[in-house]
C-alpha cells in the first residue's frame, strides 16, 4: 500500500471510527468486546482496502463486515461464559504438591555425599548419560552406576522420599 492510499485508509479510521465503535457496542452490550471487534474490522478493511473503490462506500462496507464478524463469533461461541462466585474444582494435579515434595528431595540430596550428590545430580537434574558423568567426574561408568545405585538406595530410605526416587527416569527442579 503506498503512502496516499496509507493516509486514505487512517483518515477513514479517524472519521468513522467511534460510530463502528458504537455499533459494535450495541451489537455486543460490552465495551471491551466492541473494541476487540471493531480492531478485527478494521483489520479486514485494511487488508481490502485497495479493492475498495468508492471510497464514500467504505463506513458501510466496514459495518458490513463489523456485523458479519460478530454474528459468526457468536456462532462459533457454542457455550457461553459463566461468571461464578466460586471457583470450579480443578480438574487436574496439584501442581503444588509435586514441589513439596522436591523441596524435601534437595534438603535429602544434601545430606549424600558429594559425589553422590554430584552423581544424581548429573544424571536425573542436568539429564546426562553415564559416559557424560564419568568424564565430568573423572571416574568410571561403573563407578557412576554404583554410585548412583547407592545414592538411589540412601534417599528411598528417608521418610517420605520412598515413591519420589522408585523411577530413575525423574526429573527433578531446582526449589
Amino acid at each position: 500500500m503506498d503512502r496516499s492510499e496509507q493516509d486514505g485508509f487512517e483518515s477513514f479510521v479517524a472519521a468513522s471510527g467511534a460510530r463502528l465503535l458504537r455499533l459494535a457496542i450495541g451489537l455486543t452490550g460490552d465495551r471491551g468486546l466492541a473494541e476487540d471487534l471493531v480492531q478485527e474490522t478494521l483489520a479486514r478493511t485494511y487488508l481490502a482496502w485497495r479493492r475498495i473503490r468508492d471510497r464514500d462506500a467504505a463506513e458501510a462496507y466496514a459495518r458490513r463486515i463489523l456485523v458479519t464478524t460478530h454474528i459468526s463469533l457468536w456462532r462459533r461461541r457454542r457455550v457461553p461464559e459463566q461468571v461464578t462466585a466460586e471457583l470450579p474444582e480443578w480438574a487436574g494435579s496439584d501442581a503444588y504438591a509435586a514441589l513439596d515434595g522436591r523441596a524435601e528431595l534437595w534438603a535429602a540430596l544434601g545430606r549424600l555425599g558429594r559425589k553422590q550428590r554430584a552423581v544424581l545430580v548429573l544424571r536425573y537434574y542436568e539429564d546426562r548419560d553415564d559416559t557424560e558423568v564419568a568424564a565430568l567426574l573423572g571416574c568410571s561408568t561403573s563407578t557412576v552406576r554404583s554410585q548412583a545405585a547407592r545414592a538411589l538406595a540412601t534417599l528411598r530410605m528417608v521418610p517420605g522420599l520412598g515413591a519420589a526416587t522408585t523411577t530413575s527416569t525423574e526429573r527433578w527442579s531446582a526449589p
